[in-house]
């Protein structure tokens, strides 16, 4: 196991944002594959997203629909990606990707 995996369940999202960046292209590719497939059952069938006709999901990664406008309940709480990646924040869908939310925090 390498340092990183062992720092990984523990690290925040700022800290393992940077792990994930050293991943090599087949990692990240297959990283990607799990988030949409996960999204699908979270995003795809969160009540903000229900009747919108918004077929991009992964807001947390990809960033806030056009689409969606208004609140309806969240389920980014009990999403594993939440977990996984230490994320703090809810309704990514009209909020805005992880990234972006860290950021402007910093601010």
């Amino acid at each position: 196991m390498t340092n990183n995996e062992e720092k990984f369940p523990t690290a925040t999202f700022e800290e393992k944002f940077k792990m994930l960046a050293v991943m090599s292209d087949t990692d990240r590719e297959r990283a990607a594959e799990n988030v949409l497939y996960i999204c699908k059952d979270y995003c795809g069938k969160c009540p903000t997203n229900q009747g919108t006709g918004e077929s991009n999901l992964a807001f947390c990664t990809l960033g806030k629909s056009t689409i969606i406008q208004e609140h309806k309940g969240c389920l980014c709480g009990q999403c594993p990606i939440t977990k996984t990646m230490s994320l703090r924040w809810e309704y990514y869908c009209t909020q805005g990707k992880a990234l972006e939310l860290s950021e402007a925090k910093r601010r």
